[in-house]
Parts: structure tokens; sequence; C-alpha cells
């Protein structure tokens, strides 16, 4: 196993896409800009590479056929690679990370423009509203019942639920903070919220409670 690469998430998710139905390479990109994408996103170089990854850890047998003057090569999940899967089912999940290269530009907004700012918020909302509606047009396909994997309505309904809620709440609140920044003079000086404030304080009110967060799906 030497030179093998580790197994990461990314590796089970391709492996549990593999769980579906055998795939080509080509086939695991576009699936994963259909469906990981709400939650895993990752570069199509790395989804394409990571089949061959799995073939070197046995979880994963490869099968060649001809294909006009190319050869396609086609990847289906083994009996070792179900068990891995499962044992990863299991196992603890690490912690929630949020990217987003459009709060990191907000937390140096003081190195750049209010302009720039501005900009930069309105093109996240753009980004969510376009993810909104990728899922919201995926989601009519299972509604009209002649989606891919129909039988997985039930899981895919929650991972559905929680982009609806996801992107709302994103484009909502970069409107709200363009709302925020048109009131400051400028990026290096402006008041705090009293929103800010008050939401705040009641979240340490529910902290010192012990009171469960509210959010979207539990009103």
């Amino acid at each position: 196993m030497l030179g093998v690469r580790k197994l990461t998430p990314t590796s089970y998710a391709i492996l549990g896409l593999l769980g579906l139905r055998s795939w080509s390479a080509y086939e695991l990109t576009k699936q994963g800009r259909r469906s990981l994408h709400f939650c895993w996103p990752r570069a199509e170089t790395r989804i394409y590479q990571e089949p061959k990854n799995l073939v070197e850890h046995g979880l994963v047998k490869a099968t060649s056929t001809a294909n006009g003057r190319r050869a396609r090569t086609e990847y289906a999940i083994t009996a070792k690679g179900r068990r891995a899967l499962r044992a990863w089912m299991g196992e603890p999940s690490a912690p929630p990370r949020l990217e987003s290269e459009a709060l990191l530009r907000l937390f140096f907004a003081d190195h750049g423009t209010k302009d720039g700012l501005l900009a930069t918020l309105t093109q996240l909302e753009g980004q969510a509203l376009a993810m909104r509606r990728q899922a919201v047009l995926q989601g009519s396909e299972y509604l009209a019942g002649d989606a891919p994997f129909q039988e997985r309505i039930h899981i895919l309904g929650l991972v559905g639920r929680f982009t609806l809620d996801h992107t709302a709440l994103v484009a909502g609140w970069a409107r709200w903070a363009r709302a925020e920044i048109e009131r400051w003079p400028d990026v290096d000086s402006g008041e705090v919220s009293p929103e800010v404030v008050r939401d705040f304080e009641a979240a340490l009110a529910e902290l010192a409670g012990d009171a469960p967060v509210e959010g979207a799906a539990g009103r």
C-alpha cells in the first residue's frame, strides 16, 4: 500500500455514489455536480481521480471496455467497499465547516472599499439564489416522480430542506448586510447594528438558560 493515498470523506462520498450503481469517472463528476455540490463541493479533478485510489484500496473494481476508438473504464463497488462504507457511516462525523470567500473578504473589509464589499455581497446573494434555483428544479423532478434514484426521496428530501433553508438564509443575510453597510460612511468606520446586539444578547440568554437554539426548521 506504499504510496496509496489515505481515505478521506471525499473517498467515501465517491464510494457512496458507487454504492448506488457503477459509474465511469466522467459520470461520477457529472453526478457530483448534481448531488454532492449541495453538501460536499469538491474540484471535479479530485472526484475524477478518486476512483483510482479506491481501486488501490480494493474498495472498487475497474472494468475497461472498448468504446469506439477509446476505452471506457467503469467503476463498481466491491464487497469490501460496502463494508468500509457501512463502517464509515457508523463513525463520528467531523464538525461542519463553513467556507465562503465572500465572508473572508468581509472579515478583512477595512483593507478594501465600500463599493467592492457591496459588490461582493451582491454576488453572494446571486450565488445563493442560483443554488436555490438548482435545488428547486431538481426537487421538482422528484415531486413529479421521474427523478434518478426516486426511491431515495425520503433521504434526499431532508438534504433538500437543508439546502432551501441554507440558501434562503445566505441570500437574506446578504441583503441585510448590504443595507447595514450602506449606512457606514466607509469600511473604516461605522456603528454596530442594534439588531446584532439584540441577537447576541438573546443568544447569551439562551445559553445561560440552556434553551434550544431556534432555527427555520424548528419554527
